[in-house]
């Protein structure tokens, strides 16, 4: 005769650790001096594949607020978005949302 298996419970930890690695990582573009409106609108196009109306609001939201939002996802996917547009000479972060 085989014996039943046996329940063990399993203490779960005080913080939601799911959520924490559920949170998705952004890429900021940050507002500077040298590029004009119109090339960071250009590169949002080309990087992304925005309209050129989301890139305008972006771009808007880049010089009125001083950072923009450009992308969200896994950070490999946002570090590499952010190297990208430190190659057209824009100030990029990645940052936990």
């Amino acid at each position: 005769m085989t014996a039943a298996p046996q329940t063990v419970p399993v203490d779960k930890p005080d913080i939601d650790e799911a959520s924490e690695f559920a949170r998705p990582w952004v890429t900021i573009v940050h507002n500077d001096p040298v590029n004009l409106m119109s090339y960071v609108t250009w590169v949002f196009q080309q990087l992304f594949g925005y309209s050129r109306d989301k890139a305008e609001l972006l771009m808007l939201d880049v010089h009125q607020k001083g950072r923009a939002v450009v992308s969200a996802g896994a950070r490999e996917r946002m570090e590499h978005d952010a190297s990208r547009l430190h190659t057209y000479g824009l100030w990029a972060t990645v940052d936990k949302q």
